[in-house]
């Protein structure tokens, strides 16, 4: 997002729920698969993360399905970290 008066841009983490709508259709032909050919039981467990480290209301009843159980925490602040050494890089 840009602000003229400012002169500033900051990054947009509101495409999160287009993010996840992208991640539903790319993985239904593999969950597709998985049920045909070897009769298994398939969900879907998203875990989006954007620029910000923004969570998706829910994230964690989706974590919960994955074995181990883990935390939401950590992928999070790798994702910052990640955003924060892009901008350093770009501002030296």
């Amino acid at each position: 997002m840009d602000d003229e008066k400012e002169k500033t841009c900051l990054p947009d983490d509101s495409n999160v729920n287009t993010e996840e709508t992208e991640k539903l259709r790319k993985y239904k032909d593999l969950v597709i698969e998985f049920s045909r050919k070897w009769k298994l039981r398939t969900k879907i467990v998203l875990v989006v993360f954007v620029a910000l480290g923004t969570l998706k209301k829910g994230l964690d009843q989706n974590l919960r399905l994955l074995s181990g159980h883990p935390w939401a925490i950590e992928p999070q602040k790798i994702t910052l970290m990640s955003t924060a050494h892009s901008i350093h890089k770009v501002l030296g």
